[in-house]
């Protein structure tokens, strides 16, 4: 098959970047007989060898292929590899000009994740010879049941002297990331895919667990076409604020400002007054969709006059004739023509869709403009990775102005016809459990802290209907996901984002689903690894860099960690000057923590850059010493924070620890306790130089610490 006589539905990228001579070893992510047709085309006037394994599994046209007369193939055993025989074959190969490309196993892997990994991929670098990485994308994988699932894209990288494993895995995240941003989706706007979805799954339901209500989401949709309405009538402005928890209320208010092409902003009611006041003269709104009872309930909240105020249960009562007019034009119309009747463009872009403050926890908030296409990337890149469909629902307790909580229990369940369940607080656990066994939740999304609340008084039999336990926003202390599968007899998956890459970046996986034959034959690929975030999501590229000179460096060093990808936010709202140094003209995305990558593609975070401190020419990570003083007091299984390690500055090393201790029946003195530590072979370094006894340990909305009141705490406590 010629490059020019590709199927329609399958694309070819970066055919220029393929010598033209010399020999060299191919190396797909995966490859079926219709990928290497088309690689093949490429290769007419050369030689070619295929690369096989011995044990490897393949489809029923691959096999046939490998076993005509006419195709070279080398056939190796991964046990053996090592031989100085098949690497003196391989080098000898590709030394002559030929080229060697290698056929990757079927494997039960993630979607949109390599089939080659692990072991195999190690040995293939470890050859020293010339390579060129392939990336090969499925549509099928990325559809998410919206899209056709014909056709994918081969992405053809830069040929690697003597490359190292790091740099083949660097050099396939940047391919994955090319294909990705082909995808036909991301260039929709989220009002359009909305009604897409909605439509679709009409008789997908929404349950407030609060209110003890339903609706069904072609009611949804009509409810939200009506206030919409409204909405376009009362405000010019590009904005408009949502100041609501989790429920249908909040649902509805969301996705009307959508449809009416404006960008919803949901406020972070648990901040201080001056971070709301920001945000508020900032976002330039001067509508406030909210609720009679969440006025009356946040008397400090500084609210506007109650004629900017649009109160949900006082608004929908008078709005139920239009309603029902639009639930049936909804139900006769198509989705296409409907969003076009209701002035929604298809093509959303790079334009804001939506706006929402970061917590503040290190400064000053700042507002996170994300696009259509930052968040379209995001549903996709999240849905892909779970097995859920429109027969799943997920427990919605996280607050919508919460990256995690509006991306993953907004937006991706309204596209994808994901039910929902919603709770307007996620400290609640025995409320939560209860209907998550009530309606038979399947996809529990929460953080660390909130999730010890569950370790308390919560039967193991109220979440057997739970498949998958996403948890983000913190690092999870090994202890509470290994209290939680004992108890509940389900793994946590930690995944890890911000709100700047809308927010899901990294995801601990399920183990795939296959029947019993398949899998016995087929191998399984890591999916999930302890002590990590996961794998990265598809369509992100990664880079690790020198936390000084912030240039790039091996991805197996510790360093700051680095994105590039269609789901990296757009920009901070007016303030160029932050956003500059954080997003580089490339795109790239200086997101301020310290990770790396192991040779399996596991991302492991080692802490906040601004939660290290710099003691002695040392850099001393917080995170670490928290965790060996929850052993060392026996700490770990707590469900509320009881310490808190900051830095302060310090004349003589630059910086010093000081320990905030909430846990007034742990009476150890800081001089017991240091030689205790001591003992557990924690570095003299990295032991606080002081304990301060305080109430509580200040922590967000979120579940996350909030480290500048720890600061703040500390240098009052200190003076």
């Amino acid at each position: 098959m010629s490059a020019e006589s590709l199927p329609n539905h399958l694309k070819l990228l970066g055919r220029n970047r393929l010598p033209t001579q010399g020999g060299m070893l191919l190396l797909p992510s995966r490859m079926d007989i219709t990928e290497l047709s088309a690689v093949m085309g490429l290769l007419s006037s050369r030689e070619v060898v295929l690369l096989i394994e011995q044990e490897g599994v393949f489809s029923a046209a691959m096999r046939e292929h490998l076993e005509r007369e006419e195709v070279k193939a080398m056939a190796f055993s991964l046990a053996q590899f090592d031989a100085e025989g098949l690497r003196a074959t391989l080098a000898r190969e590709v030394r002559e000009g030929r080229v060697v490309i290698f056929i990757p196993s079927l494997a039960l892997a993630p979607a949109a994740a390599p089939s080659v990994g692990g072991d195999l991929l190690k040995a293939l670098v470890s050859t020293g010879v010339p390579l060129l990485p392939i990336w090969v994308q499925r549509q099928a994988d990325l559809a998410l049941g919206l899209f056709s699932g014909q056709g994918g894209w081969i992405v053809l990288g830069e040929l690697l002297q003597r490359p190292t494993l790091p740099q083949v895995q660097e050099s396939l995240l940047q391919l994955g990331r090319e294909a990705f941003e082909c995808h036909p989706a991301l260039g929709m706007s989220l009002g359009w895919l909305i009604v897409q979805g909605l439509k679709r799954f009409g008789s997908q339901r929404i349950i407030d667990g609060k209110e003890q209500s339903e609706l069904t989401y072609d009611r949804v949709l009509a409810v939200a076409i009506a206030l919409s309405r409204q909405l376009r009538q009362e405000t010019r402005k590009k904005r408009v604020a949502v100041v609501l928890p989790p429920g249908i209320s909040g649902f509805i208010a969301n996705l009307a400002v959508v449809l009416a092409g404006k960008v919803p902003v949901n406020l972070n009611f648990t901040a201080s007054l001056s971070a709301i006041e920001y945000a508020i003269e900032a976002a330039d709104v001067d509508r406030f969709i909210t609720a009679d009872a969440f006025v009356r309930k946040l008397q400090q909240f500084p609210w506007p006059p109650s004629r900017r105020q649009i109160l949900l249960e006082r608004v929908i009562p008078r709005l139920k004739a239009r309603a029902t007019a639009w639930g049936l034009i909804a139900r006769l119309l198509p989705a296409s023509l409907l969003a076009l009747m209701l002035g929604l463009r298809r093509q959303g872009g790079q334009q804001e869709a939506t706006l929402l403050f970061t917590s503040g926890s290190s400064g000053t908030p700042k507002g996170v403009v994300m696009s259509h296409r930052n968040l379209v990337a995001n549903v996709i890149q999240f849905g892909s990775r779970l097995a859920v469909g429109p027969q799943d629902s997920v427990m919605a307790c996280l607050p919508l102005f919460h990256s995690f909580g509006c991306t993953v229990t907004l937006w991706y369940p309204a596209i994808c016809g994901i039910g929902v369940v919603t709770f307007p607080s996620p400290m609640e656990s025995r409320k939560l459990a209860e209907l998550i066994e009530k309606h038979l939740v399947t996809l529990m999304i929460s953080t660390p802290t909130f999730l010890r609340g569950f370790l308390r008084g919560v039967n193991r039999e109220a979440l057997a209907s739970v498949k998958f336990c996403v948890t983000g926003a913190e690092k999870l202390p090994a202890s509470v996901a290994e209290a939680f599968t004992a108890r509940f007899g389900k793994p946590v998956l930690e995944g890890y984002g911000l709100t700047e890459t809308s927010p899901v970046s990294n995801l601990n996986l399920p183990l795939p689903t296959a029947s019993a034959t398949a899998q016995r034959e087929l191998p399984l690929l890591p999916c999930q690894r302890a002590g990590s975030v996961g794998l990265m999501v598809p369509g992100l590229a990664l880079r690790i860099c020198n936390p000084t000179t912030r240039k790039p460096q091996s991805l197996d060093q510790s360093g700051v960690i680095c994105f590039q990808g269609a789901n990296v936010f757009e920009r901070y709202l007016n303030d160029d000057k932050r956003t500059a140094a954080v997003k580089d003209e490339q795109g790239w995305f200086w997101t301020g923590d310290v990770g790396r990558l192991d040779a399996d593609g596991f991302l492991f975070i080692e802490g906040r850059l601004s939660r290290f401190s710099k003691i002695a020419g040392e850099m001393v990570p917080h995170e670490a010493v928290e965790d060996a003083l929850l052993r060392a007091l026996q700490l770990q299984g707590e469900s509320i924070r009881k310490l808190a390690v900051v830095g302060i500055p310090d004349a003589e090393r630059g910086e010093a620890l000081v320990l905030l201790m909430a846990c007034p029946e742990r009476q150890q003195d800081m001089l017991q306790l240091r030689y205790e530590l001591l003992e557990r072979g924690v570095p003299a370094l990295w032991i606080p130089k002081r304990m301060l006894r305080v109430p509580e340990i200040p922590i967000l909305s979120s579940g996350k610490l909030d480290a500048q009141a720890c600061e703040k705490l500390a240098a009052t406590l200190v003076q």
